[in-house]
C-alpha cells in the first residue's frame, strides 16, 4: 500500500483504506474516495492532486491524497 500522492498519473487504483481524523474520513468518504473504489489520478496543480472517482473530477490536497491508501 502508499498514498495517493505518490501514485502515477493516468494509472488507474483500487482504495485500499482511508485514514485520517473522523470528521476528514467522513468528508473523503462523502466525496467518493472508499474502500474498493477505482480512482485515476489525472495530474497535479500546485500541490493539489485532480482525480477521477466516481465518475467526477476532484481536486484533493496533497494532505488528504496521504490518508488515501492505494
Amino acid at each position: 500500500m502508499m498514498p495517493l500522492m505518490l501514485a502515477d498519473p493516468g494509472k488507474e487504483n483500487i482504495i485500499r483504506r482511508v485514514g485520517g481524523s473522523p470528521e476528514m474520513k467522513k468528508h473523503l468518504e462523502d466525496l467518493g474516495f472508499v474502500a474498493g473504489e477505482t480512482v485515476l489520478v489525472i495530474s497535479e496543480i500546485n500541490g493539489d492532486i485532480i482525480v477521477k472517482v466516481k465518475g467526477s473530477r476532484i481536486a484533493v490536497s496533497r494532505e488528504m491524497a496521504g490518508k488515501i491508501m492505494i
